[in-house]
């Protein structure tokens, strides 16, 4: 880890401020939030920010946009925080099964991956958050069914390059059980990939979370998160505060995850950590 921060990326490290900060926003907001986000104040519709005491203005019903910027973290990292903790864990599982036993049974996991990979992402989440019906549940499962195949094929190409390595072949002769080799031998050896791949998704989670809700597929009123407030703020374009300070919310925290991912990509890659 010292090695990590040590080395001359300043994208990386302004990628671990942006998300270090947001995550102990999400944690701490109930604690540090100046007003309650719900709280409704018709005397005070559509201020803009600095007035009266709202840092970053109010909204069609007189919210305090600062609170509801603070709470909508929580739902929103969140939200893409669990989306690829399960589709890591469902894809490395089924990339993992498939690359190893090969075969066959190889053939028809992949291609069955295959097939839900053939749909365009975001459509076929519209469609499956539709067809379940507007919730944040059902707009992270949507979002896992669309993304568990990329890990399940980044954890088979993986599989079917290390079940080749000696040390491999050495567990083998020595008696150890299939599962074992997987887990113990295989899959930490494919770790970095896999961790390099999902950082790279939290920011994509987070915006794809976001367009749910921005389409009314995800978090429903009153509760705050960043793409229904984007929303809102679409009905008031006059107001531009309304849906601007969210929307610098969803960049800066998918931005910052990405400047990460890039980051440990390079730190990982023998390649460049040679030049």
């Amino acid at each position: 880890m010292k090695r990590l921060l040590k080395q001359k990326n300043f994208l990386f490290k302004l990628g671990l401020v942006l998300c270090g900060l947001w995550v102990i926003i999400a944690v701490f907001a109930p604690l540090i939030v100046p007003r309650n986000p719900l709280a409704q104040d018709m005397m005070e519709r559509f201020l803009s920010p600095g007035s009266a005491g709202h840092l970053l203005g109010t909204d069609e019903l007189g919210r305090d946009v600062f609170s509801r910027v603070l709470m909508g973290s929580r739902v929103s990292i969140t939200a893409g925080l669990v989306t690829v903790c399960i589709t890591i864990v469902i894809g490395t599982i089924y990339g993992g099964i498939a690359g190893y036993v090969g075969g066959i049974i190889d053939d028809i996991m992949m291609r069955f991956a295959e097939l839900i990979a053939a749909f365009p992402p975001l459509i076929l989440a519209m469609v499956i958050a539709a067809a379940l019906g507007p919730s944040i549940f059902n707009s992270v499962l949507a979002m896992t069914i669309i993304w568990w195949p990329n890990y399940a094929r980044l954890m088979r190409s993986l599989v079917i390059t290390l079940k080749e390595n000696e040390y491999i072949v050495a567990s083998k002769v020595l008696g150890a059980s299939h599962l074992r080799i997987l887990v113990k031998e295989i899959v930490p050896n494919a770790l970095g990939s896999l961790l390099v791949m999902a950082t790279l998704d939290i920011g994509n989670a987070i915006v794809t979370f976001s367009g749910l809700s921005f389409l009314g597929l995800g978090t429903q009123p009153p509760t705050p998160e960043w793409g229904s407030m984007v929303s809102d703020g679409v009905n008031n374009m006059n107001y531009w505060w309304i849906s601007t300070f969210p929307g610098i919310a969803i960049f800066s925290m998918s931005i910052g995850a990405n400047f990460v991912g890039d980051g440990l990509r390079d730190y990982l890659d023998p390649k460049i950590k040679n030049k």
